[in-house]
């Protein structure tokens, strides 16, 4: 395996852990300055900063227990570029109520090399197609 595919399966893997520990910190602190989340169900986030605010509101009514399929074959580097899809599949306690439901996404990731370090410069997530469909 590349260092680079290496480097965004470790991003990828610190993902997973800001979901699951609601650590809206470390999920911000993965992203460039100026990247785009566009999240499932929600409007789009423009910058770090909006990105943190909605880790932050995200993770104060929800406690996410995920975990993220990563494949090496699903990460293509060119350059100072990247791309990978992965799926996410678990559960999603809703803080409010005390209700948990299943949680299922499929995700599009892009990276930036900058300044010695792959960071995330776009993301997007959504519920997968059901099988009827």
């Amino acid at each position: 395996m590349s260092q680079e595919k290496q480097q965004i399966i470790d991003i990828l893997q610190q993902y997973q852990k800001s979901t699951n520990t609601a650590d809206a910190g470390l999920a911000a602190s993965l992203y460039k300055e100026d990247a785009i989340m566009i999240p499932a169900n929600f409007p789009t986030n423009f910058g770090k900063e909006a990105i943190f605010r909605f880790y932050d509101y995200a993770f104060s009514l929800l406690q996410l227990t995920l975990e993220f399929d990563i494949k090496e074959d699903q990460i293509q580097v060119n350059g100072d570029f990247a791309y990978a899809t992965t799926t996410s599949v678990g559960t999603r306690l809703i803080r409010e109520t005390g209700v948990v439901v299943p949680e299922d996404n499929r995700e599009l990731w892009l990276f930036e090399h900058i300044m010695g370090e792959w960071k995330i410069a776009g993301y997007m997530f959504n519920i997968p197609p059901t099988k009827e469909s």
